[in-house]
């Protein structure tokens, strides 16, 4: 039997991945995806459970879904992903909309489960091992044709003391390079420009198998390929080698864009949260890298209100940003996860935790508005994106904006440019934060 089945992926970058090889996986078991979740046979939810928050949005994403079933609009719900693995018999108990779950170990099942729901009324419960699952497939991709992730590694190894994400996703896991470098020669082929490596931590990459760093060899091969950009993400510091700075700075088309999570820069919470850096250690690196990478635009990920953080924690914190100038910072309350040994320790409330968030991001804007002053006057190549007709102007983004959490550069032009080519636009004015200005011919 053929079915319509409807995705709706939540979360990360990692997680949308999975949601595309299990695309891939439906359509070769002779399914059609749907855009839209009206008048799908199956509605696929493919949460994130990283944190309560993401709990919660997926929460209401499978309650609308469940109106369109109760409404006639939709037969079955299946719900997959990390919030599955991590709460299936709740899930089980106290949604009974939904028909079945898939955990993070049993994506490449999803075919199974279509089939067990809609021909034998079973509730599919399908919880894998997150140690050993399947991490290759094919892909549907669901990025723009212009850019893709691909995605080198699963699991962690961390174990940051306010993570859950190896309870979620396994133990650290590279993939064989001649696996990726198969993959990404498929994406070169079918028009990707802009490469975006993903992991829960790449620089470790290869560890694992050998026992050595093997980003570096990784990322040489990958520039042979046929991309115009490639991007890093998720760099742990204390992993970041000599010999990856200088691939980086030598490669034309590694951006000089890493993000970087340090998620705190007090010595005594970064213990606690079992971090392996250090304050002292993470100025060194960050003044080495500004050193080395000519023209480094820095992201990073903080976490306020963590346990042990006092007000001189908080004001330390405040004080390196100001320091380090870090171009781009995502800000976010502790929010103590069940589980981990972060939940057990004392910490400020969610109110004064959500207060601090507020301060840092004010920091943080300061920060910004500073370098968009900097950068007004000089010319950037910028990948166009498309044209908003309500504000009159294309938009792209430079190597100074990854896709989706960085925003945009709005530019005026003559003509059409078609979505996916890149222009030369010189920075001329600032947009509620974001940098505008004109094509230059």
């Amino acid at each position: 039997m053929s079915y319509r089945i409807a995705f709706i992926s939540l979360g990360c970058a990692k997680n949308q991945v999975n949601c595309e090889q299990m695309m891939a996986a439906v359509t070769a078991a002779g399914h059609t995806v749907l855009l839209q979740p009206e008048g799908a046979d199956v509605v696929v939810v493919n949460t994130c459970g990283f944190l309560a928050s993401a709990c919660e949005e997926a929460i209401d994403n499978i309650l609308d879904v469940a109106r369109l079933k109760e409404a006639g609009q939709v037969q079955k719900l299946l719900v997959t992903g990390c919030m599955a693995q991590r709460y299936q018999e709740e899930i089980l108990r106290e949604l009974p909309e939904v028909d079945g779950i898939l955990g993070t170990g049993s994506y490449d099942q999803i075919a199974g489960a279509v089939a067990e729901v809609m021909e034998t009324g079973g509730r599919p419960c399908r919880i894998g091992n997150i140690h050993t699952a399947n991490q290759s497939g094919e892909r549907i991709l669901s990025t723009p044709p212009w850019y893709a992730y691909l995605r080198i590694a699963e699991g962690c190894d961390n174990h940051c003391a306010y993570c859950v994400i190896p309870s979620l996703r396994g133990r650290y896991r590279s993939r064989p390079m001649g696996e990726l470098l198969d993959e990404a020669a498929e994406l070169a082929s079918a028009g990707v420009k802009e490469l975006l490596v993903i992991a829960q931590d790449i620089t470790r990459y290869g560890t694992d198998l050998n026992g050595e760093h093997q980003l570096a060899a990784l990322l040489r091969e990958l520039c042979k390929l046929d991309f115009h950009w490639i991007r890093l993400h998720y760099l742990y510091p204390s992993d970041i080698t000599d010999e990856l700075i200088d691939v980086i700075a030598g490669e034309e088309k590694i951006l000089p864009y890493l993000d970087i999570p340090i998620q705190h820069c007090n010595d005594r919470i970064l213990r606690a949260m079992n971090r392996r850096d250090t304050k002292a250690g993470l100025l060194a690196l960050l003044e080495t890298l500004r050193a080395r990478i000519p023209g480094l635009v820095l992201r990073t990920s903080l976490i306020t209100g963590l346990p042990y953080e006092d007000e001189a924690a908080f004001e330390e914190l405040c004080a390196f940003l100001r320091q380090v100038k870090i171009e781009r910072a995502g800000v976010f309350p502790f929010s103590p996860e069940e589980g981990t040994p972060a939940f057990r320790m004392e910490h400020v409330d969610g109110d004064e935790a959500r207060r601090r968030a507020e301060l840092a991001v004010d920091v943080q804007s300061d920060i910004i508005d500073g370098y968009n002053e900097s950068v007004l006057g000089t010319e950037r190549e910028v990948l166009c994106e498309g044209f908003d007709p309500q504000a009159q102007r294309f938009f792209g983004r430079s190597y100074a904006e990854s896709p989706d959490i960085d925003g945009r550069i709005w530019f005026d032009a003559e003509g059409e440019i078609a979505p996916g080519t890149f222009v030369t636009v010189r920075l001329t004015g600032t947009m509620d934060g974001e940098l505008t200005g004109e094509r230059v011919e």
